[in-house]
């Protein structure tokens, strides 16, 4: 959603928002603010990847990412004078920030349930295949631990699972697959 109403407020200041200006090169004027969009934009990108970390399985700062980029399209259109476009990115984005993230949350939290699963793997069972079919049922994955054994592997996985997924259902699901020796849940 960020991205969007970035990518939005760019696009419209590039377009609409330089019309009070003059570039007329017989007038002298060689200035053309619609290239100093293009490197805000680039370099605000550059500065929002710095934000992105990637621990496990997980990825963090996308939002962080997403909102300085959105912050430099609302600062660049309120600074060519679009307030209009400024005023309502900003809403947006608060409601985006905001109200829409509450909801997300108490909907993950009001169905899901939270447990570990744990497997038993062969020892030369790679562990992606598990892995995704666990994330195709969109189950979030919080924490990964693996251990090694002798005659086997030990994969522990933090999970949540969303609104109308059994943990049950899983379980029998990575039970008859014949990579994995076992599987057991946990709340």
């Amino acid at each position: 959603m960020l991205v969007g109403v970035g990518a939005a407020l760019f696009t419209l200041v590039s377009a609409y928002a330089w019309g009070d200006f003059v570039f007329d090169r017989s007038r002298g004027t060689v200035l053309d603010p619609t290239r100093i969009a293009a490197q805000i934009v680039t370099g605000i990108g550059f500065l929002g990847a710095g934000a992105i970390l990637r621990q496990g399985l997980s990825v963090r700062g996308l939002t962080t990412a997403a909102g300085l980029w959105v912050a430099a399209a609302i600062g660049m259109a309120a600074g060519a004078g679009f307030y209009t476009a400024a005023l309502i990115g900003t809403a947006i984005v608060i409601v985006g920030l905001g109200p829409f993230r509450w909801i997300e949350r108490a909907i993950n939290r009001f169905g899901g349930e939270a447990g570990v699963l744990e497997l038993e793997l062969g020892v030369a069972t790679p562990v992606t295949p598990i892995v995704d079919v666990v994330k195709m049922r969109r189950v979030r994955i919080g924490n990964l631990e693996f251990e090694a054994e002798e005659d086997r592997r030990r994969l522990r996985l933090q999970v949540d699972l969303p609104m109308g997924t059994s943990e049950r259902d899983l379980v029998e699901e990575l039970s008859v697959r014949e990579d994995v020796i076992a599987a057991r849940w946990s709340a």
